[in-house]
């Protein structure tokens, strides 16, 4: 029984600890200083960056469908948080990704302003 209860106990700090695209939205307006927006973040998704590479050149234009990396053609799965409820939920994916990605696609960090911009784009896809 007491084993249980740890569990248990456990199995609901675990759950507790879950963030949602929103708490991300929030942290990145926090550390950038300012509110998002959801056409820049459009815009900057859509555009090319470095070395002629947009975030859309892998999760596609319209990142309710899967993508395609593209330089490994693997599946990426939709990048929008209403058709992958996986997506920005947790802490070490969201930066591990945004780091990964942004130096793909920039050759640099994203700043916390265009992380902002661009989950504000994603919670308005359906």
């Amino acid at each position: 029984m007491r084993h249980l209860l740890i569990i248990a106990t456990l199995l609901l700090a675990t759950s507790a600890q879950a963030e949602t695209p929103r708490d991300f939205l929030t942290r990145f307006e926090k550390e950038a200083g300012a509110t998002s927006s959801a056409e820049r973040g459009a815009r900057f998704f859509n555009s090319k960056h470095g070395d002629e590479w947009s975030c859309a050149s892998c999760h596609t234009e319209q990142p309710t469908h899967t993508g395609r990396h593209a330089k490994t053609n693997k599946a990426i799965k939709p990048l929008a948080p209403a058709v992958n409820a996986e997506r920005f939920t947790d802490t070490a994916r969201v930066d591990k990704w945004f780091r990964r990605n942004c130096n793909d696609t920039l050759n640099r960090a994203c700043s916390a302003q265009e992380k902002a911009d661009v989950i504000a784009w994603l919670l308005t896809l359906k």
